[in-house]
């Protein structure tokens, strides 16, 4: 009998630098969700965008999950590699006419009045991105701990990019197309991707697949509406403090400050968390603001 369960859960880095403790808020959340049901963590180094990448982000990245206790389950696959499973999903899409040739920006289409979709669509590919036909719009969706979730009409409804006018394949295809091809079940994340996952849902409606369930976790912020992030310099995780890097983000992820200085090494801090999580002991806010 295998020691895992159907659960598998990923956590999916940009190599745009290295983590930081909103990125470990994110990294360690989704541990603890595989690990509770007893099921796989995978991690996905999502370097599908040479021009945002750091020289080297992605193997300081592994180091530091490595040093915090959060080991992988399966190799660490890279997008880079990964094209025929992208191409793959454009050519499912443009064979089910749910895709078209586009080289307007998203401003330009408002102004055709046509809001979210383009009405001059193209049939030239060199000089053009791929949309996806969003036909049937899903406006909401189930979190499994905010609860229903309704997003702008104006972002559920878009007929969004699904590959880049420079060619390089956009966010949204590469990250259904991994999920699907890696069996993800259910997919932990920051809250601040909350809206974009009914695109999401949009291309797995289109690509005739199951979506996984959706689990969206509290974003450490600066101030309201600022997340951390590698764009305004968030500093990096420091590996010689591992036990209070965990502590901090263990308590954004509802812990008690209380419990967590108890323990005396990361190990066995890493383990109690296993243990002791509990979807619903996480705060109810999107945002946890912190002081850095």
């Amino acid at each position: 009998m295998s020691e895992y369960s159907a659960y598998i859960g990923r956590f999916a880095p940009s190599p745009s630098g290295p983590l930081h403790l909103g990125s470990l808020v994110a990294a360690l959340g989704s541990f603890l969700q595989a690990k509770s049901h007893q099921g796989r963590w995978l991690v996905r180094i999502e370097d599908i965008d040479p021009p945002r990448e750091m020289a080297g982000a992605a193997e300081l990245i592994l180091e530091q999950l490595h040093v915090h206790g959060l080991k992988w389950d399966e190799p660490v696959i890279f997008q880079s590699t990964r094209s025929e499973y992208y191409d793959d999903a454009l050519r499912q899409l443009r064979d089910a006419g749910m895709s078209y040739f586009c080289r307007c920006t998203r401003a330009e289409i408002k102004a055709q009045g046509g809001h979210v979709r383009c009405q001059a669509k193209g049939t030239v590919e060199k000089g053009s991105a791929i949309r996806f036909l969003n036909q049937q719009p899903l406006l909401e969706f189930d979190d499994g701990h905010l609860g229903r979730i309704r997003v702008d009409p104006d972002v559920a409804q878009e007929d969004f990019v699904i590959r880049r006018k420079d060619g390089f394949y956009a966010y949204q295809l590469a990250v259904v197309a991994d999920d699907i091809a890696q069996g993800i079940t259910e997919v932990v994340r920051g809250a601040d991707l909350l809206e974009v996952t009914v695109l999401q849902l949009a291309l797995y409606r289109g690509l005739g697949i199951n979506p996984p369930a959706w689990l969206h976790l509290p974003v450490a912020c600066l101030r309201p509406g600022q997340k951390l992030s590698k764009q305004n310099h968030a500093p990096a995780l420091d590996t010689r403090k591992v036990l209070a890097n965990l502590r901090s983000a263990l308590q954004i992820l509802g812990f008690s400050p209380a419990r967590l200085v108890e323990f005396a090494q990361a190990e066995t801090l890493l383990e109690w968390a296993v243990k002791n999580w509990s979807v619903r002991q996480l705060p109810p806010q999107r945002e946890w603001l912190v002081e850095l």
